[in-house]
């Protein structure tokens, strides 16, 4: 892949990720909490937000060893919390549901888009960036803490039962990764390609 175009998808997927956490930060401070905000992470400027790794390495490495035929990066963690939400379970649910909403939406939009530009070698780009964001938010909504989805599931257990399912939370990571490597993660490509082919109408080859 032509360097112009690795530079292409890396601003695809920094913008996306800032704008993941960016409404994040924006749902909670809606919600009464305005950490993000005096953090100084309201904002689409992408240096508050970078991580060194997950932002910026992460994709290069991901790019580069699959020939740019995929690539995922993470901004860092938008500060929130959550004892200044006027009401705890509305603001919780508010704020798992942004991020992954917010790259639901943009995906969406470049899919669309690339129906405008079908006979253009900017499609691909449209397409590329469609199926991260979409990858961004599917991802993001699998009820593993401290993924969003566990947010949004959190809400909905009782008391007794939501204190243990957030205390996995410090161990997330590692059952993260357990779940990735057992293949937890198979069914999300033909379930992005499906997505993205409804609304482009173009079938993505890898």
């Amino acid at each position: 892949m032509e360097l112009i175009s690795i530079v292409i998808l890396l601003f695809i997927i920094l913008f996306s990720v800032i704008l993941h956490e960016f409404c994040h930060g924006y749902a909670a401070y809606l919600n009464g909490d305005n950490t993000a905000m005096m953090m100084g992470r309201l904002t689409f400027n992408p240096l508050p937000h970078i991580d060194p790794f997950s932002t910026i390495l992460l994709p290069i490495m991901l790019l580069v060893l699959t020939g740019g035929r995929f690539g995922i990066g993470m901004a860092k963690p938008v500060p929130i919390n959550p004892l200044r939400f006027r009401d705890y379970d509305k603001g919780m649910l508010a704020v798992g549901l942004a991020g992954p909403g917010s790259n639901i939406v943009l995906g969406i939009f470049l899919a669309l888009m690339s129906r405008l530009f079908l006979h253009s070698n900017v499609v691909q780009f449209f397409i590329l960036g469609s199926a991260i964001n979409f990858l961004l938010a599917f991802f993001n909504l699998i009820p593993i803490p401290p993924l969003d989805g566990s947010r949004v599931l959190s809400v909905f257990l009782p008391r007794r039962l939501r204190f243990r399912y957030e205390q996995m939370e410090r161990y997330g990571i590692i059952i993260v990764l357990a779940f990735i490597f057992m293949g937890g993660l198979l069914w999300l490509g033909p379930l992005i390609f499906t997505v993205v082919k409804f609304f482009s109408g173009v079938e993505i080859k890898l």
